[in-house]
């Protein structure tokens, strides 16, 4: 093979490599995006109340078992007023 074939070969070789590494960033870019355009998308708001599971807190009345969200964190999880920590939806009896 000539030096000239060679350049050529190793030019197009660079150059697919960059156009998959472009298209790859811009699939990840674009699919990130979507998530975040979607904040209707989640399964709890700020104020909103929130029962735990019975089996969570055992000899607990609804009423002692329920709070309300403070805040939605990026996670998914939630911080709610007057129970410390972050909880995840799946502690939480579904919304009926």
């Amino acid at each position: 093979m000539s030096k000239t074939t060679r350049r050529v070969i190793g030019g197009l070789a660079l150059a697919a490599g960059a156009v998959g590494a472009a298209g790859v960033y811009l699939i990840r870019k674009n699919k990130a995006g979507q998530a975040r355009e979607r904040p209707g998308d989640v399964w709890a708001r700020p104020g909103m109340m929130v029962t735990f599971r019975a089996e969570l807190m055992p000899g607990r009345e609804r009423e002692e078992r329920t709070f309300r969200v403070k805040e939605l964190l990026p996670s998914g999880r939630v911080s709610l007023h007057g129970a410390d920590g972050e909880h995840a939806a799946r502690e939480f009896e579904p919304v009926s």
